[in-house]
């Protein structure tokens, strides 16, 4: 009998939560803007790149010499958006696909980087659609950026990252903890009292624990080595890691067998 996590949901045989999609594609034209509603990854992302940097470069054991350390990596971008994440992995050196639901959002994605001289692979597509294409291609990296608390089937998710990474590959993931205090600073904080996000961004019963989401993976042959929080700092207005401090926002690092 298949594990639970890697049974398709019969019932959407797909990832995509349409009134998510929707409310991104209007955002779509902020991405770029740093007091947008964006403004939160932005804030977040000084500490996510360098995480998934000294990630990236412990793992494939890379020498920190030169402007490009992650040369001859392929890596994929799951819910890439604007491609705030994409653009600076891809000036590191690796090879590049971006992936989003949104039409619109990947319109805005491949303006930029085109602006910014980058050559990046946008695509327009569910993780599941990519996971079924023929010849399947697989990547060294692929990271899934605070987007598995809005897909609509986490198992079917999960199992075509699964599906799309190499033996040994790495994943890196960021998502919201199912907390009280989560609860507390990630929807009536974030959304209606520093209006930080538009409300309604987030479905706290959609958040997943660190314990759940490993055993997911561990289901999909993945086993994770790392968990890191990310806590915010009202007196720097930004992210810092704190191991050991996974109540709301937390860093996760996973191995494919």
């Amino acid at each position: 009998m298949m594990p639970k996590s890697q049974i398709l949901n019969p019932k959407t045989h797909s990832t995509l939560d349409a009134d998510d999609v929707a409310r991104f594609s209007q955002q779509a034209a902020e991405w770029w803007n740093p007091e947008g509603p964006f403004r939160p990854l932005h804030r977040l992302n000084p500490v996510r790149l360098g995480y998934i940097r000294d990630r990236i470069m412990a793992h494939y054991a890379v020498q920190a010499e030169g402007r490009q350390p992650l040369q001859g990596l392929t890596l994929l971008d799951i819910g890439c958006g604007g491609g705030l994440v994409t653009e600076p992995l891809a000036r590191l050196g690796a090879k590049v696909t971006g992936l989003d639901a949104s039409e619109t959002t990947i319109g805005v994605a491949a303006s930029h980087a085109t602006t910014m001289g980058l050559t990046i692979d946008y695509r327009c597509s569910s993780v599941e659609a990519l996971a079924a294409t023929k010849p399947l291609a697989q990547y060294d990296v692929i990271i899934a950026l605070e987007i598995i608390e809005h897909v609509a089937d986490p198992g079917l998710f999960l199992q075509s990252i699964a599906r799309l990474l190499k033996p040994g590959g790495l994943l890196i993931m960021s998502t919201l903890n199912r907390t009280p205090k989560s609860f507390l600073l990630g929807i009536v904080a974030a959304e209606y009292l520093l209006g930080w996000v538009p409300r309604g961004t987030h479905q706290w019963r959609q958040f997943i624990r660190p314990s759940e989401l490993a055993a997911r993976l561990e289901s999909c042959g993945l086993k994770v080595t790392d968990l890191s929080g990310l806590t915010f700092n009202p007196l720097t207005d930004s992210f810092e890691l704190k191991a050991r401090d996974l109540g709301v926002n937390y860093l996760l690092v996973a191995v494919a067998s």
